[in-house]
């Protein structure tokens, strides 16, 4: 099992690596290409997207990484019995968008550019929600390359639609660029799909298992919660912040303009590095669960503490290169500066983010969800009050304050809960 979990971290590390590094190369695209303003526009939409997103997936990648994990179940049966929940979900949440999306755009965003992309995002949900379920059987099975060969892939095909795209739909005006910059998802979540179901066993037949979806339900809803909960302080974040510094005097464009920086330019640049915890978060759901469900707790508690550890290390290689050469990765990715003041700031509380990761995934593998729901719940609350007192008093700098705070309250709090939970089971 060590050597199962230390060869899938290896494989999603350097995948990891490489769809970071087309990453870049997309934002570095988008920085060119797009001005500020509809940088700052396509961010706004953002939140909602990530709301709409873990509403479509439904914890449902999570569960059946863990089910699958324990080899208790038939794995196949698994992923066939929850697909036409799947399904209606997302017709619901394709309609919410078709019906909604003018009252967010107008009333919520106060930017009339974001309409047309809110209103096509429900249709690229359920490629999204599709292609997740199968990787979550994947990883249950501690299989990483289809996973990041189909990511890779994805980003190849992204990163061609937007070099082509992006000039011709921006002469047509932003609201019809950032719709493009969305449908795009469409294409290559289909690219993904179809490079997913090629490493599926040839005898992968549908077959509904009334009691499997039972299972999947207990593991998914509390972890769903969870993250509609994060997801709904993210949408109400823009909304919050744009309010407040529009009663503070501040005009509409410049707010949309330093969001979007701050957004766009800062936090991509910051959250680079979470491919690494974010690959040893991935692979370290079905250890701990295997040895969880065992009752192998010294090897458990010994597989959490690898997981804290590296993602620490790793993070503070990067905090320390951030602090020396943060100003010219910005003018390297994006042919700007702009933010650096955000991110010389952010630097060192972002090194406690990225443990953040694996915490949370030990968690869910422990069956600690409900724990996790409470601590998101109670991280939003706090952000948002953070956002309406410091923004009011520090216009722009309060919403960094508020990032501050948020990432130091739910890690430590986490971290204090998984601490305690595996001292009792030893």
């Amino acid at each position: 099992m060590k050597n199962i979990f230390i060869k899938s971290t290896f494989i999603l590390l350097i995948g990891g690596f490489i769809t970071k590094f087309l990453g870049m190369f997309i934002r570095i695209v988008m920085s060119r290409l797009l001005p500020t303003n509809a940088m700052g526009s396509y961010m706004m939409i953002m939140p909602t997207f990530s709301l709409l997103i873990a509403i479509s997936q439904f914890g449902f990648p999570t569960s059946i990484s863990k089910l699958v994990s324990e080899d208790k179940h038939n794995s196949k049966d698994i992923v066939s019995s929850i697909i036409p929940y799947s399904i209606l979900i997302n017709i619901i949440l394709i309609l919410f968008c078709l019906c909604f999306s003018n009252y967010i755009s107008i009333n919520l965003l106060h930017d009339k550019n974001t309409y047309l992309g809110l209103k096509v995002l429900g249709f690229v949900l359920p490629f999204i929600s599709i292609s997740s379920i199968i990787r979550g059987y994947f990883f249950g099975k501690q299989k990483m390359f289809p996973h990041i060969l189909s990511n890779i892939i994805e980003d190849i095909v992204r990163l061609v639609l937007y070099i082509i795209g992006i000039p011709f739909t921006i002469k047509y005006g932003y609201s019809i660029c950032i719709m493009f910059l969305i449908l795009t998802n469409i294409v290559s979540e289909l690219i993904s799909i179809f490079v997913l179901l090629f490493f599926l066993p040839e005898k992968f037949k549908y077959k509904y298992n009334c009691c499997y979806v039972k299972d999947i339900m207990g593991i998914s809803i509390p972890l769903t919660t969870s993250r509609i909960i994060g997801n709904i302080g993210y949408f109400f974040e823009p909304i919050l912040f744009t309010k407040v510094l529009l009663s503070n005097g501040i005009n509409s464009s410049i707010i949309t303009s330093e969001y979007g920086i701050i957004n766009g330019y800062v936090m991509p640049l910051l959250l680079l590095p979470s491919f690494f915890s974010n690959a040893i978060s991935q692979s370290i759901i079905p250890v701990v669960s295997n040895f969880h469900s065992n009752k192998k707790y010294k090897p458990l508690k010994k597989a959490i503490r690898q997981g804290i550890f590296f993602s620490f290390i790793i993070g503070l290689i990067m905090t320390l290169f951030y602090l020396c050469f943060g100003n010219y990765l910005l003018q390297f990715i994006y042919n700007t500066n702009k933010g650096y003041k955000y991110l010389r700031v952010l630097i060192i509380p972002f090194l406690l983010f990225y443990i953040e990761s694996p915490i949370i995934s030990c968690m869910q593998a422990m069956n600690l969800s409900k724990e996790t729901l409470r601590t998101t719940f109670f991280g939003v609350i706090i952000k948002l009050l953070s956002i309406l007192i410091f923004c009011k008093l520090f216009n722009f700098w309060g919403y960094i304050i508020s990032i501050i705070i948020n990432i130091f309250f739910v890690t430590i709090f986490n971290y204090y809960i998984l601490k305690k939970k595996t001292n009792r089971l030893l």
